[in-house]
């Protein structure tokens, strides 16, 4: 580990997201972006030169260089190259899904907790200024509904839409209802891709709690939309707009009086959710302590996007 608090970084896959993650780690003044790897070098150096750092195009002579990585690469090789980064004693960021499948998410939950690393989950919506918002005010959500979409285009459709954009509703749901799923109910068709690029779960919790999740990457505009339900309360987020609608039930007249529903619009401000996500790594990763999205989320967060897709099939 870097003396005085100071972290060596790397980024492994720097295509648009990649690029992204790199940018905000070469802004941070405490630490430093060592080095960046992708499969092509040309924008590999590109990245590179703009962030004022090093291209390493064999990723294990970076892993060699750095304390943290964070991993921005294509779903399918997520397995590898994490599992490459902790045998290296190195601790990881890695973008969402955790893996192709769940035997690799396992494996690379076992590979970090028996060399005590950090294994953060990029589910970057755990860092939205709303979410944090309405975790505060959640206690026993009874009925959620998540609609995520946006018009078609190239990056994520090597997975389908469940893994691609749904499995971010998926793991804030989990985040919200903390119980079992206990009913899944899936539809999901191809379009405009080979995978399932629209999809539609219902999802029954041994709480009670039902939650309705729509993930579609073909609709005409972009609409990230969450409303959840509770016996107290009404929550709708609007990550679009930074909107946060809050509407409670109320006894104006006193307790046995009539109830009254009272309602507020918060403006949450847009904020750096990407940055925050990362920034709240490397805090974990100088202190050792467990991050706000675990390898153990992210599995469970994949382990229900599977059941989903596994519905649809039988379907």
């Amino acid at each position: 580990m870097a003396g005085s608090g100071r972290l060596k970084v790397g980024v492994i896959g720097v295509g648009y997201l990649g690029r992204i993650h790199a940018q905000k780690i070469a802004s941070f003044p405490d630490h430093m972006l060592a080095g960046v790897c992708d499969s092509d070098p040309a924008r590999g150096k590109a990245v590179a030169d703009e962030c004022g750092t090093a291209f390493f195009a064999d990723r294990r002579r970076l892993l060699k260089e750095v304390d943290a990585v964070s991993i921005a690469v294509p779903t399918t090789a997520h397995y590898s190259v994490a599992m490459d980064a902790m045998r290296a004693g190195v601790h990881v960021l890695l973008e969402k899904p955790i893996t192709a499948n769940v035997r690799e998410a396992r494996a690379l939950v076992r590979e970090a907790a028996k060399r005590k690393l950090v294994f953060q989950i990029g589910h970057v919506e755990r860092f939205n200024p709303a979410v944090l918002k309405a975790a505060a005010l959640l206690k026993e959500p009874r009925f959620i509904e998540c609609h995520r979409l946006g018009p078609f285009g190239v990056r994520g459709t090597d997975v389908d839409v469940v893994l691609d954009l749904m499995i971010h509703d998926l793991d804030l749901i989990l985040s919200f209802v903390r119980s079992p799923v206990r009913r899944i109910h899936a539809v999901g068709v191809p379009v405009l891709s080979p995978n399932i690029d629209i999809a539609n779960a219902r999802i029954s919790f041994a709480s009670g709690c039902v939650a309705n999740v729509t993930a579609s990457r073909v609709s005409a505009r972009k609409q990230r939309k969450i409303r959840i339900f509770q016996e107290d309360a009404y929550v709708s987020m609007d990550f679009v707009e930074h909107t946060i609608q809050i509407f409670r039930k109320t006894f104006p007249g006193g307790p046995g009086g009539p109830p009254e529903i009272s309602g507020e619009l918060l403006e949450t401000g847009k904020g750096d959710s990407l940055k925050d996500e990362i920034r709240s790594f490397l805090d974990c990763v100088l202190h050792l302590a467990p991050p706000r999205v675990s390898g153990v989320e992210g599995l469970a967060a994949l382990e229900t996007a599977f059941q989903i897709l596994r519905n649809m099939r039988r379907s």
